[in-house]
């Protein structure tokens, strides 16, 4: 069972060791280029951001974004930002989303993300820990896949083999554990192939920040996964 205050309280320390790196950073840095192509540090930071007030819109039952234009205006309006601004943005956001998260409500109820994506309430606080860790590595200040925890790195490989299982463009595969668990994904029909590596490898492939080429299959050719 998804237990969400406690995702919260995964956030809010996700966010503080986020805004404690960023906070070593300077102006110049924020406009060097991010791990992200096409995005300066200073874009993801906007993102991040941005991606906090639009959680809440979820969770108060607006449109997530008004639209897929405005999200990336945004964005680009807010990546210039000198530090400082950059910082106390990311501080009032993040502290705008656990004022939401801390409300009473039905956290069973059904919400609807981008694009026509719906997930539980309860889902919403994992899916803005994801945010905040994938991209505090995508800024490229020394925090690495490595580094995140073993409940997180498992609960998000969990996450993206349940996103691509049944995807038609998606070969079959196996995400083998080191335990020995496989947890199937891609199409459903055909013989999957089996993946195995480090589990900060198997979830750098799954989440589009590494290539696969540190993980073995039984035999068969990697899958190519379509962007997040």
């Amino acid at each position: 069972m998804i237990d969400h205050v406690r995702d919260l309280a995964s956030v809010r320390d996700a966010t503080e060791r986020l805004l404690t790196a960023a906070a070593k950073l300077d102006n110049a840095s924020l406009g060097e280029p991010s791990r992200l192509p096409g995005w300066s540090r200073g874009h993801v930071l906007a993102h991040i951001a941005r991606n906090a007030d639009a959680l809440v819109n979820v969770l108060e039952g607006r449109p997530m974004y008004a639209s897929g234009e405005a999200r990336d205006t945004d964005i680009e309006r807010d990546a210039p930002r000198p530090l400082e601004t950059q910082l106390t943005d990311l501080h009032a956001s993040a502290a705008r989303f656990q004022a939401v998260g801390a409300a009473p409500a039905d956290w069973s109820r059904t919400v609807e993300l981008r694009n026509g994506v719906t997930d539980s309430a309860a889902m919403v606080p994992f899916r803005r820990w994801t945010e905040v860790e994938l991209h505090h590595v995508d800024l490229g200040i020394g925090y690495a896949l490595e580094d995140l925890s073993a409940e997180f790195t498992q609960r998000e490989i969990d996450f993206l083999t349940a996103r691509f299982r049944g995807h038609p463009d998606v070969p079959a595969f196996l995400v083998e554990e080191d335990d020995g668990r496989r947890i199937p994904s891609g199409r459903r029909e055909g013989e999957p192939v089996i993946v195995t590596g480090r589990q900060a490898d198997l979830l750098g492939w799954l989440c589009g920040r590494r290539d696969g080429s540190e993980l073995s299959t039984d035999g068969g050719p990697l899958p190519t996964l379509p962007p997040l």
